[in-house]
């Protein structure tokens, strides 16, 4: 993930709250290439099912409480603590291996929480850009297995992770960055670390680049191997991609692109991952192409509809990971989302970020607890469904059946708007005849049709009640 950051000293002694701005995050690639491996496409389907999901932030940067690795990297927009050199920070930041020790781990009370808001899969941060590992990895010592945390009977924490979720009925995404800047093969000391790119020539360098290979494919075939069943494997870190690849939208990330290419040979790494889990998703994101089974942007919605698979990934407050006091959006704006995501095609992949000591912060679990009590109600509305071609009318927003025999239609109340004693919108008829009915109580509602506008008369026990209201219908032909 990226986001611009501005580290003041304050928050590298972990006594304030970070201030961040968006720095060239992921947008969605301009092309998709539909998979023809008939599990794939079956595995896809699932996965569009699902509709709602979590992704977890949880390393290093959890002790202090600041944004996830982005502070290690030199870039323009990057500032850090003046009274420190660079080579000091960096060797504060990945000191914080020996600080880290979450005594209170509980991966079920993240499963639990979000089930509780009506999240169908999980991305479960592995590794980051940093390079700390969140898995019992042979492949270095920096992980959270080898550090304070290494007697706990839980220390490989990813297999917990998944073990929890897997419980609850979660789909398994394992989110791993290609690159990692604690590598003497990625950032090799002999040099400086000005970006977020490698810093030798690997064409200079090749068997440097080769060992890096090496050993990305061997920490991902650990993932695929001794962690059971996993659904998706999420990639992240674009810029490390075939050279012939690279096109505006990652020369716009405010990195300079180096001449040389940066492939860790993603066909390799694809067929390793199928053979030990037929079917996975693979997620190379912004990489379009046969490995980007489904697109990523980040921190947005499309502007329109798309008919090919794809999620906004979104942070529940204003970090991926754990800031103290951190601002939650409003349970209401995360169900507007959602809604809007799913009408137009996609899903809502919601981040957050657990505390050092392995918990989340009670406020989340209250939010999650808040999107829940209307996705328990309306969820028929959201899972399971597909794209109608007239998605919209007002603060109306449409899904379908995936058989195509009801609609849906969901209002999304404005947060100061006059309650209304009905509902109208134009397009997408009812059947002649049809009962129309509230998704949430199944009651059957009195509507009208006058110049292609229905308008749908409420209870008075649902007038500005509810974030957004459902509605189901038999279609007009």
């Amino acid at each position: 993930m990226k986001i611009k950051i501005i580290i003041a000293a304050m928050l590298i002694c972990a006594a304030g709250k970070l201030a961040a701005q968006e720095n060239g995050v992921h947008q969605q690639s301009t092309v998709y290439e539909w998979p023809e491996d008939p599990l794939v496409k079956k595995k896809l389907d699932k996965w569009q099912d699902q509709k709602f999901g979590m992704i977890i932030h949880w390393g290093l940067y959890a002790v202090p409480g600041i944004i996830e690795s982005w502070s290690l990297c030199s870039e323009d927009w990057i500032e850090r603590d003046s009274t420190k050199t660079y080579d000091d920070y960096k060797k504060w930041y990945w000191g914080l291996s020996k600080a880290f020790n979450p005594v209170h781990f509980n991966p079920e009370q993240w499963a639990k929480a979000g089930k509780s808001a009506g999240m169908k899969y999980l991305v479960f941060t592995t590794k980051h850009h940093d390079g700390f590992a969140m898995f019992d990895t042979r492949e270095s010592d920096f992980s959270i297995a080898k550090g304070p945390f290494a007697n706990n009977p839980k220390a490989d924490v990813a297999k917990y992770v998944f073990d929890s979720f897997r419980k609850e009925g979660f789909m398994i995404g394992a989110y791993f960055s290609k690159p990692d800047w604690h590598s003497e093969y990625y950032w090799w000391s002999k040099y400086a670390t000005p970006n977020r790119n490698n810093n030798y020539d690997i064409q200079k360098n090749p068997w440097r680049w080769n060992k890096f290979k090496g050993f990305a494919y061997n920490q991902l075939e650990e993932l695929m191997t001794r962690y059971g069943g996993i659904d998706i494997l999420w990639l992240d870190g674009g810029w490390v991609r075939p050279l012939e690849t690279v096109n505006e939208e990652v020369r716009s990330w405010g990195a300079d692109i180096p001449k040389w290419s940066q492939d860790i040979d993603m066909p390799e790494i694809a067929r390793m991952a199928r053979k030990a889990q037929p079917g996975i998703l693979m997620v190379d994101r912004t990489v379009h192409g046969p490995y980007e089974n489904y697109q990523t942007p980040e921190q947005k919605i499309p502007d329109t509809q798309l008919d090919h698979p794809w999620e906004s990934c979104m942070t529940l407050g204003g970090a991926w990971g754990f800031v103290p006091n951190d601002q939650y959006k409003p349970a209401s704006e995360v169900i507007h989302k959602l809604v809007e995501i799913v009408a137009k095609g996609g899903s809502l992949l919601l981040g957050i970020g657990p505390d050092p000591d392995g918990t989340l912060p009670a406020s989340v679990v209250t939010k999650l607890n808040e999107i829940g009590q209307w996705t328990s109600k309306n969820g028929k509305a959201i899972y399971n469904t597909r794209i109608t071609k007239n998605y919209h009318s007002g603060q109306t927003w449409f899904t379908q059946s995936k058989d195509g025999k009801l609609k849906y239609a969901i209002y999304c109340r404005n947060v100061e708007e006059h309650p209304a004693k009905t509902i109208s919108w134009t397009g997408n008829l009812p059947k002649k005849g049809t009962v129309m009915k509230l998704v949430s109580t199944g009651q059957p509602l009195k509507w009208t049709i006058s110049n292609e506008q229905i308008t749908v008369e409420l209870p008075a026990d649902t007038i500005g009640s509810e974030a957004a209201l459902s509605f189901e219908f038999i279609p007009a032909t």
